[in-house]
């Protein structure tokens, strides 16, 4: 691995502006600086170190925000990055020394902070929580599940589409490399926690969480998950809302360039295969008041305070609009279907899998109580799936929403065991990409009365994420091939 010059140690606890450029031009090759577009894609402009000075961080980087997903029009289209030294780190991907750096998105006149860049929506998420009452400090533990593929090939034209995996785990034979098989091979359903030889990114995933720990990021750990051709999963330790965001992209990018170098795709793709598990983005929630945690409380449900239930009232109650956020993408519906442990109704439950929002069992202290929410993936923006949960856990704080008086449980047994008549009456999740929009269209004003989000966020998202619904709905799948061909 790149050795680090020693004058890039400890970059980002320097404060002096002068001493931060003088330490990137003496030890880095280029800065690079990094920001998000409002639907979550990483997007970064590069400079050589040798002129970075100062001024960069009063007068921002120029860029065309009309380019951007989300940001601006095309007619008023210029707009600055703002690079934040604190976030500053070294790069270990590539053979360069590169220093990067987090930027908010501002408006190139007034170097205010764009409403709709997605950092400053979370970082206002901090704010109001701080502002509240109800909480202090938020803190997220994620936990990333995605698939390693040895080949991916696929295409969406006039004159056909179709996509092409192979996976050396698989029980498959990769029709590109049938040599590679093996026979260590993981059936289908049954890859949790399987164990090399047939574990056979262990490794990689090695390689991958000592990266991120280098990089700063807190890991728990990690192992295969129940996919069997390549799902595996890595969980984040606790950080406050922004931190986490931050390290949730930081995380993906790792993850996809560590892979590429090993000469697999990584993808958090919530659904690239019909028969297999999807793959999630669970958020573990914890909120603190006064260094004391909130959730938590002798003699409730699973230890839950009334606090802690009113949270996960809120969250429930405003769960099918939470979905257009969370669940951003059309292929996040396919993994929301029962059988494959993905929730498909809103309630809350201890230990139970199926549920929106379970309560850890293991958690035997109050301070480790958590609430995990369990129906996003990765499709989502990080800095806003994390606000949005946050805007409507705290309405339910303000409304005192009681989750069992308003229907959302707790169920501890298997719903889908349940009579019809009284499974009828637990709220289901969206079905649909489509479906989820509108709720958010009719249900949404949580988010901008909360202070969070601006009250641009509903019309411009949804007209972007409609926009991406729409061009799938009007494409012939290929399974309608095989149902209508020879009608």
């Amino acid at each position: 691995m790149r050795q680090q010059p020693e004058v890039l140690d400890h970059l980002s606890e320097i404060d002096d502006p002068e001493a931060f450029c003088a330490a990137v031009r003496a030890g880095a090759d280029f800065i690079d600086i990094r920001f998000t577009d409002l639907v979550g894609r990483a997007h970064h402009v590069t400079l050589p170190a040798t002129g970075f000075a100062p001024p960069v961080f009063r007068n921002g980087i120029g860029f065309d925000g009309s380019s951007v997903p989300g940001f601006k029009s095309l007619e008023h289209g210029d707009m600055v990055l703002l690079p934040e030294p604190a976030t500053a780190m070294v790069d270990e991907i590539g053979d360069r020394v590169v220093v990067s750096m987090i930027a908010g998105a501002a408006e190139a006149t007034t170097k205010r902070l764009f409403p709709l860049d997605p950092r400053y929506i979370a970082t206002r998420a901090e704010e109001v929580l701080a502002s509240s009452g109800h909480a202090d400090l938020s803190e997220w533990s994620p936990e990333l599940e995605f698939y390693l593929f040895s080949s991916v090939d696929y295409d969406d034209a006039a004159s056909g589409a179709f996509y092409r995996i192979g996976s050396a785990e698989a029980g498959w034979v990769d029709p590109e490399d049938p040599d590679a098989a093996l026979g260590y091979r993981i059936q289908p359903g049954s890859g949790y926690h399987a164990a090399p030889p047939c574990d056979m990114h262990f490794d990689l995933r090695n390689e991958m969480v000592a990266r991120l720990v280098e990089a700063g990021v807190p890991v728990k750990y990690h192992h295969h998950e129940n996919g069997a051709p390549g799902q595996v999963e890595i969980e984040l330790l606790p950080e406050p809302l922004v931190r986490s965001s931050d390290h949730l992209m930081l995380s993906k990018y790792i993850i996809r360039n560590t892979a590429l170098e090993w000469g697999v795709s990584a993808t958090f793709m919530p659904k690239p295969l019909p028969d297999e598990a999807g793959s999630g983005l669970h958020f573990h929630i914890r909120l603190e008041r006064g260094k004391r945690p909130v959730l938590p409380g002798e003699g409730g449900y699973a230890g839950l305070s009334r606090e802690g239930l009113s949270f996960i009232g809120g969250i429930l109650s405003h769960g099918r609009a939470l979905s257009a956020v969370t669940n951003a993408s059309t292929n996040s519906y396919r993994r929301l279907q029962p059988g494959h442990e993905a929730p498909t109704n809103l309630f809350f439950s201890a230990g139970n899998r199926s549920a929106a929002i379970r309560i850890p069992a293991y958690a035997t202290e109050p301070d480790q109580l958590t609430i995990e929410y369990r129906p996003g993936d990765a499709t989502a923006n990080p800095y806003l799936a994390m606000a949005a949960l946050l805007a409507a856990g705290l309405d339910g704080l303000e409304k005192r929403i009681d989750p069992r008086e308003s229907g959302y449980g707790p169920y501890d047994e298997n719903i889908h065991d349940l009579e019809n008549g009284l499974r009828s009456k637990i709220a289901p999740l969206p079905i649909s990409l489509e479906e989820a929009l509108d709720d958010l269209e009719r249900e949404g004003a949580f988010l901008s009365e909360s202070g969070i989000f601006p009250e641009s966020f509903v019309p411009t998202w949804v007209r972007l994420k409609r926009d991406e619904a729409e061009s799938v709905r009007l494409r012939p799948h290929p399974a309608e091939y095989g149902l209508y061909f020879d009608c």
